[in-house]
């Protein structure tokens, strides 16, 4: 994402940006689209779209959803004021309703397992920790953290989280049992009472999830507001497959 252009902006780029270019990702197991936008000044730019209508159909997962999981993660990052997921909406695109996500240039030989050898990446390293576990995330492998030039870690593929039941799959596991920092504690506790008055500030992501979903939410912020810590991983299958 372009330094000049903030969140928000970035949010009503995409939102009115039109569709010159559409291109398949052909490693990517549902239909993924790198599209090329331009925006209502001219603007060009690159962008990441993901159609409902080309998800593969899961088993434990709403079929032709997981596009709106993609919006909610992003939602969920800026409530807590952790702004590493690129700027993500909603909307009509060449193959229907879908994700579109700002594309981030990104060092194509960096990944997790190359980041955390890195101190001063670690940081944003364990609150992406924490975010899944507070977002549930199912599949956070590897490859999913890009670092960029400015050297921030961007987190992607958000499809799989928000699920009811415990379904965390990770390659963050560095840090497990470790304690949450303050600062992130109070993020988190900040986060569940907007969820909880139901304020402006929540609306956009309690716009994308269901009450079920958004009710398991809040319960694992409640979890880690006791617990304070970072999860272990446990008896279920705790990483993904592949690992980056």
């Amino acid at each position: 994402m372009e330094e000049a252009v903030g969140f928000e902006g970035a949010e009503e780029l995409l939102l009115g940006a039109e569709f010159e270019d559409c291109r398949h990702l052909w490693y990517s197991s549902n239909y993924v689209f790198l599209a090329q936008m331009c925006g209502p000044g001219g603007q060009p730019f690159a962008a990441v779209y993901k159609p409902g209508a080309g998800e593969s159909p899961l088993w434990d997962f709403p079929d032709g959803q997981l596009y709106r999981r993609e919006a909610a993660a992003y939602r969920l990052a800026r409530l807590l004021g952790w702004n590493f997921v690129p700027p993500t909406v909603v909307r009509d695109g060449p193959h229907g309703e879908g994700s579109v996500q700002v594309f981030v240039r990104h060092d194509h030989q960096s990944h997790f397992f190359t980041q955390r050898e890195d101190p001063q990446l670690v940081p944003q390293l364990q609150r992406m920790a924490v975010f899944d576990f507070v977002a549930n995330n199912a599949d956070r492998k590897g490859g999913h953290c890009l670092l960029d030039a400015e050297g921030q870690i961007w987190g992607i593929d958000h499809g799989l989280c928000f699920h009811r039941q415990y379904k965390l799959r990770t390659v963050i596991w560095d840090w497990a049992d470790e304690s949450v920092p303050d600062q992130l504690m109070g993020d988190i506790e900040a986060a569940h009472d907007a969820i909880l008055e139901e304020s402006e500030l929540a609306r956009p992501l309690l716009d994308l999830l269901s009450e079920r979903d958004a009710a398991a939410l809040m319960d694992r912020m409640k979890r880690m507001m006791e617990w304070r810590r970072l999860p272990l991983p446990g008896p279920h299958r705790s990483y993904p497959w592949p690992l980056v």
